[in-house]
């Protein structure tokens, strides 16, 4: 593109700061000149945001307008995943507008907005408005929307690899194609740094998912990122622990070497315990805050404000800040514990400099052995500019309910119309006739199961074939209601007091948990071991267990190793020749096992079984993720309670699951067998809690159990009752109904993890590795420290682990002959 295809006024703009008009920022116009639908894929720091607004702040300069006054109305939609994000974009957007003096008005749109600002916004709307998913979806659902959005010529998803392909994803791609329903010549525009398969995004952006129609622009290269492993001083990586408290004095010195470190953990309770004890060594009294989700909005928006005023010497920090608000000041970004995936370390990396031409630096430091391997294959990824990312997913039947809700309160509806309108979101071309059908049936009636009960019919059909709301105030109802984030719920686990009546409370888990959980088993807790009675209501009714639990308990939610970095791992372990580059422990810790038993190959699944404790283990080498394994645990365990193996529990990590019990596993192949996923899977989904937890919240989007009413708002007690009595109704009378179908797919995907359990049992079947050992092996040392500590906050019995590890550790790195392999 000519510097004479740039508006003169921005040319200006630009070299006036002392910049330069990148080639991504170009093309972008370039894209939008041509009515071409655009995805960009540039680092952090590459102007991205400017680069998607550039078409808009071209449109209103002189040079475009030719004389002509402003346009009126709506103009363009900026979409992101956070409310955060769009306040920080609307800070950044009013100084080139105003520097340039450009006529253009901006605001922000969420749940926070005030109402009558949300009026105001319909009646008159501002030029640009940034705003979200859930937010979008609820102006779509107004009947002045039509008008609304019938002049607008550009929508802009920032973030989109962020949301794209979950549940927010499904509701802003039927959102886009409702607005080119309306607006036929709207341009989409979608930005961000870290998509891994750039054709995949394209498909999803484009009407039809014809990606032809999406030009994709490339960013220019920066400065290539510093990526640095932290070890221990004197060279020893720790066997067992996730918190790397061992890092806490370097940490501290580094911290105050540099002006500002943004330092990263994965979970919300390592944020607040590494938070702790930097403050324990904090000798000179340095600024340090923290940020994560479970803080207050006015504590977050207290520390962001000291950021971006450069007050703060740290900030620790968890996801919260991911897709960062933009400070440009931050020298080094820390990553404690493995980053799980190569992609989620790009965007935290960009978190430093958020400059394009100078190096971001970064720091990772891992908790344990495997952790180190996992590190480095990030690292190595990084350096190669590697991304990975989650797979795109046929769209939620629950989010389309949701929607087809949305329209009728908009205006009446013909269903083929609509039908055509849904499929142009490549989300939801597989949606056919007969599915059509049921959700409209469910939408109308709650299904025939329910059909007798007035509170379900939302929606009628009249005589000529139209879809309308069967009540005007339909539409409040709909609106005070609709969204896709289901709070987590925390339950409270109590000792049973006789007839189904809970007594002294011992404390709360994550329902995500509790969901997993059926009559009878046995679990750890507050260092005991409890039977499970039942769960009712928001309770976990419990009794003391005979015996030593057999599900390990954990707290908080986890990011999940992506499969791309788990790959790399399995590389690592077994190309020999790379160990050089390792520290002289882990070497010596890869070639001991290497010499006693066998390293778990690509396209492998390898078990080893020893003895330990009086007790017979297995360690099977997944690496799946902890989610996948947890369920994997749960099936092993019922199948080999079946077979008279007398099972006594199970610890999952990332990499792997020891499962252990009375009696000696000789083969583990019938224990893998694919028909787990058929007979044990189905059995524990049902009889577990873990359907009845996805059936909420799918009920919730799918409104068809409502958390508001004008006035008041049910608690999650009572939602979970209205829930747990339609369930138990449709699995009883419509098995088949729609929202059990949206249920078990969140129950396989989201919950458990399936498909990755389904390869793993794909490389069982074709090459299981058993191996039968006199003693634990190095590689099942990070697995096996786990045992008997999972009831205990992580973190805090790093200094236990170490001292077990070190036994453990002892027996393992002890080279006799090597054994013998099946």
């Amino acid at each position: 593109m000519s510097e004479q295809a740039v508006p003169s006024l921005i040319n200006d703009w630009f070299a006036g700061r002392g910049w330069r008009i990148r080639r991504h920022q170009r093309e972008m116009l370039e894209a939008s000149d041509a009515s071409r639908h655009a995805l960009l894929v540039a680092d952090t720091g590459a102007g991205k945001t400017l680069a998607g607004f550039l078409p808009t702040l071209a449109d209103f300069t002189e040079e475009r307008l030719g004389g002509k006054a402003p346009p009126d109305g709506l103009h363009t939609l900026y979409v992101s995943p956070l409310k955060a994000l769009a306040h920080d974009v609307q800070r950044n957007l009013l100084t080139p507008i105003e520097e340039m003096g450009l006529p253009i008005t901006v605001e922000t749109r969420s749940g926070d907005t005030p109402s009558d600002r949300k009026r105001r916004q319909r009646q008159k709307p501002p030029h640009v408005l940034l705003t979200t998913p859930e937010s979008l979806s609820l102006l779509l659902s107004f009947p002045d929307s039509f008008e609304l959005f019938s002049g607008l010529k550009r929508i802009v998803i920032d973030e989109v690899h962020a949301f794209a392909t979950g549940k927010r994803g499904d509701l802003l791609a039927l959102a886009l194609s409702r607005l080119q329903a309306i607006a036929p010549g709207m341009q989409r525009a979608a930005l961000s740094a870290t998509v891994a398969s750039p054709e995949a995004f394209r498909e999803w952006l484009a009407p039809w998912g014809d990606l032809d129609t999406v030009e994709l622009v490339e960013g220019e290269q920066g400065a290539p990122s510093e990526v640095e492993i932290l070890l221990p001083d004197e060279e020893r990586v720790p066997w067992g622990g996730h918190a790397a408290t061992w890092a806490i004095p370097q940490l501290y010195e580094r911290i105050s070497k540099n002006r500002t470190t943004l330092v990263f953990t994965n979970t919300r309770f390592l944020a607040e315990y590494i938070f702790q004890h930097l403050w324990d060594v904090n000798e000179e009294n340095l600024p340090i805050g923290i940020h994560h989700g479970s803080l207050s909005k006015e504590a977050r928006r207290k520390v962001e404000g000291a950021m971006a005023r450069g007050e703060l010497r740290a900030l620790v920090a968890t996801a919260s800040l991911d897709l960062g608000v933009d400070w440009g000041d931050i020298d080094l970004v820390v990553q404690m514990g493995a980053p799980k995936g190569s992609s989620r370390l790009l965007q935290r990396i960009g978190r430093a400099n958020h400059r394009l031409d100078q190096p971001s630096r970064a720091l990772l430091v891992p908790g344990n052995r495997f952790e180190f391997l996992e590190a480095t294959a990030a690292k190595e990824a990084v350096d190669e500019g590697r991304r990975d990312g989650e797979d795109f997913r046929p769209g939620g039947l629950d989010v389309l309910a949701q929607h087809v809700m949305a329209c009728a309160c908009a205006a009446p509806f013909e269903e083929n119309e609509l039908l055509a309108e849904v499929r142009s979101s490549l989300s939801y071309t597989w949606v056919d006739e007969e599915i059509w059908q049921r959700v409209l049936t469910f939408v109308a009636t709650g299904g025939y199961a329910l059909e007798a009960y007035d509170r379900f019919k939302r929606i009628v059909r009249d005589s000529e074939g139209v879809w309308r709301l069967s009540h005007p105030e339909q539409a409040q109802r709909h609106r005070m209601n609709a969204g896709i984030i289901i709070d987590s719920e925390m339950l409270e686990v109590r000792i049973n007091s006789g007839r189904g009546r809970g007594g002294r409370s011992l404390g709360k888990i994550e329902e995500r948990f509790a969901a997993s959980l059926s009559p009878g088993d046995t679990f750890a807790f507050a260092g005991m071991s409890l039977e499970v009675v039942k769960l009712q209501d928001m309770e976990v009714l419990v009794k003391a267990a005979k015996a030593s639990a057999m599900i390990p308990s954990y707290g908080g939610a986890r990011m999940p190793l992506t499969t791309h970095l788990a790959d790399r791992v399995r590389n690592m372990l077994v190309d020999r020749a790379g160990w050089a580059r390792f520290p002289d422990d882990v070497r010596e810790w890869l070639e001991v096992q290497d010499w006693r038993s066998q390293m778990p190959g690509p396209g492998q699944l390898l078990v080893e079984s020893f003895p330990h404790a009086k007790r017979h283990y297995s360690v099977y080498y997944t690496f799946e993720g902890w989610n996948a394994n947890q369920s994997l645990g749960m099936l092993i365990t019922r199948r080999m309670e079946d077979r008279g193996l007398m099972p006594g529990g199970f610890v999952a990590n990332d990499y792997s699951l020891a499962v252990w019990g009375l009696k000696q596993v000789k083969d583990p192949a019938p224990l893998l067998s694919p028909d787990i996923l058929q007979d044990e899977f189905i059995e524990w989904v049902q009889n577990s809690h873990l359907l009845r937890r996805a059936f909420r919240e799918v009920a919730v989007i799918g409104g068809l159990v409502e958390r508001q009413h004008p006035g008041k708002r049910k608690t999650g007690k009572q939602v979970t009752f209205s829930t747990d009595l339609i369930y138990d109704v449709l699995r009883k009378y419509e098995p088949d109904h729609v929202l059990l179908e949206a249920a078990w797919a969140d129950a396989r995907t989201r919950m458990t993890d399936v498909g990755r359990l389904g390869s793993l049992l794909d490389r069982a079947a074709e090459e299981l590795v058993h191996v039968e050992l006199d003693r634990v092996s190095p590689l099942a040392v990070p697995v096996m420290v786990m045992i008997g500590r999972e009831a205990t906050p992580q973190g805090s019995v790093d200094d236990e682990l170490l001292l077990e590890a070190e036994s453990l550790a002892g027996a393992a790195m002890r080279v006799d002959e090597a054994p013998e392999t099946d």
